[in-house]
């Protein structure tokens, strides 16, 4: 097997356009490194690295501290996926995705009258039982000692920077921003826009999370921020109950594992969609000598193009809570990879209508975030959790002062109805009393002969799932410094609609030109911001990579 030859400089890309980030910013180190969007949790995560924590210690400590500093998908209201990387130990996925309310109708979303802003729009939140999982089979410090910086946060307040002020403001000045306790708390006073510099305090945020230090996390699901929780959604329509929260339960799964180029990689498996189609589309390009055909050729670009394409269709067809759903084996099958490239034109692209004819039936911003953690013993976290759009349904629980997921969007709302637009109405994620919504978080971990050399992930909604396999193929394939990598323009094709979103528009003309010649339509559209560290087998070395198409910090001890 060979080795990953990472160049571990911190010399970063620069890139033109607007649609791209100026640099990507690295850190190395032989210690302990968190990478995440939130300086201020960056600095909880290394604080714990530095006084005994591991890194999933320090992951709960930040996912907690996001909470407070990084609104927008930071939660305790939502949920997610973690994947934990020990050393000389199996890697484990840690799922803690939303599930429908027992009052959830298949129908819900069917005639338009309730929209992602509606407080039936929340599922029933898993990160608090979800982080507590993590911690019990693999913490070291006291429960309590890595929420309590949380709270501080919450509690004393923190500096707003210029891209939290940004994104306050936006969601604010928008007239679907109604919830009158979500104004209270995030709002300025006479309407004044937020700008760099102030402080922002959360105490009814910090009330909830000293009960959750101090309580422990049974206090989310069974005490007062329960109660305050069931009393909104009562008041206004909702439908969780105090009986969903009770029996939310975490789950340690299996994680996702395939082989490629020699490594072995690992993804969450259903009900997030993230890990098989990782596993399918790298299953297709090992047909094919990407590093040959060159990273920005059109020949390269076309085939991984393609085999995103397949492979959501496929998603479509066939993904949902493996608890109500059986999930095909093909999505990691070989042969079946083979069969995918032997559909693919190499000097014509497919229509999406001709990939899953049997799907359609009719012809007419997400947000969430992710961290990447290593300690100084190796062990490794991958993180990605959501409230689904930015701010959830922007609704604070009064009293409780936490933002709701508003996941059950993620469920297809119509079922039987698939457009070519997007809008996806298969069975296998109909909504479903308990049921978990289906996901595209793909917190990944890949090894080398047994031990960590890439962490990595994105939010991103639908995108997420190709932003770390332009990542993962960037590094793998091409040998790219991993800040290079991570700068580096990425594309993204969904099956439906049948357009490529691409980043480089403005660097890579020629390659648009050829793309569009190969009967391809091409946008220019931003992705996630992939935080990722890379390890140097040989030498030890961590570099961390804050991805700075929106915020983040890397830092190491």
């Amino acid at each position: 097997m060979r080795h990953m030859l990472l160049a571990l400089t911190v010399t970063v890309l620069a890139l033109p356009s607007a649609a791209q980030p100026p640099k990507a910013e690295a850190v190395e180190s032989k210690g302990g490194v968190v990478v995440c969007v939130s300086p201020p949790a960056a600095d909880v995560g290394l604080v714990v690295l530095k006084t005994g924590g591991n890194a999933v210690d320090a992951a709960v400590a930040v996912a907690f501290a996001m909470a407070v500093t990084w609104p927008e998908a930071g939660n305790v209201g939502g949920g997610g996926f973690m994947m934990v990387a020990p050393p000389g130990k199996e890697v484990r996925c840690i799922e803690y995705r939303e599930t429908a309310p027992a009052a959830a109708k298949v129908d819900l979303f069917a005639d338009g009258t309730v929209t992602p802003l509606d407080h039936k729009a929340a599922g029933v939140p898993g990160t608090v039982r979800g982080l507590a999982l993590a911690h019990q089979k693999y913490g070291r410090l006291p429960w309590a000692d890595v929420v309590r910086p949380a709270v501080k946060l919450a509690e004393d307040g923190f500096t707003v920077n210029a891209v939290l002020a940004r994104g306050l403001n936006n969601v604010l000045a928008d007239a679907k921003t109604t919830n009158a306790e979500f104004r209270r708390v995030y709002g300025r006073p006479n309407k004044e826009e937020w700008t760099a510099g102030e402080k922002l305090v959360l105490p009814d945020l910090a009330k909830t999370l000293r009960a959750i230090a101090e309580k422990g996390p049974d206090a989310f699901y069974t005490g007062d921020p329960a109660d305050l929780l069931v009393k909104e959604m009562k008041a206004h329509g909702g439908l969780i109950t105090k009986a969903d929260l009770a029996a939310y339960k975490a789950n340690d799964r299996e994680p996702v594992r395939t082989t490629y180029r020699g490594f072995d990689v690992y993804g969450p498996p259903p009900p997030s969609a993230g890990g098989l189609c990782v596993a399918q589309v790298l299953g297709v390009l090992e047909n094919y000598d990407l590093k040959k055909l060159g990273r920005w050729s059109p020949e390269a670009n076309h085939l991984i193009i393609e085999a995103m394409k397949f492979t959501y269709a496929d998603r479509a067809r066939s993904l949902g809570d493996p608890d109500f759903v059986k999930i095909p084996q093909t999505f990691r099958d070989r042969e079946y990879a083979k069969k995918i490239a032997a559909r693919i034109d190499p000097k014509r692209a497919t229509p999406s209508l001709k990939v899953a004819p049997d799907l359609v039936i009719d012809k007419e911003s997400d947000s969430t975030t992710h961290f990447s953690v290593i300690d100084k013993d190796g062990m490794a976290v991958s993180n990605t959790y959501t409230l689904e759009n930015s701010y959830g349904n922007r609704v604070v629980v009064p009293g409780a002062g936490y933002i709701l997921n508003n996941e059950m969007t993620d469920f297809n709302p119509r079922p039987g109805w698939t457009t070519s637009a997007g809008q996806i109405g298969t069975k296998p994620n109909r909504i479903e009393p308990g049921r978990r919504m289906l996901s595209s978080q793909t917190p990944v971990v890949v090894l080398n002969d047994g031990k960590v050399v890439l962490v990595t992930g994105s939010p991103g909604g639908r995108t997420i799932t190709n932003t770390v396999l332009c990542v993962l193929v960037n590094v793998l394939d091409f040998d790219m410094p991993l800040p290079d990598a991570v700068a580096a323009p990425r594309m993204h094709h969904q099956w439906l609609p049948d357009a490529v979103r691409f980043e480089g528009v403005k660097q890579h003309p020629e390659l648009v030109a050829a793309l569009k010649e190969l009967g391809h339509t091409v946008a220019e559209a931003r992705q996630g911001d992939a935080h990722s560290i890379a390890i140097d087998p040989k030498t030890g070395v961590r570099t961390g990579v804050a991805d700075k198409r929106l915020d983040g910090k890397a830092a190491g001890e």
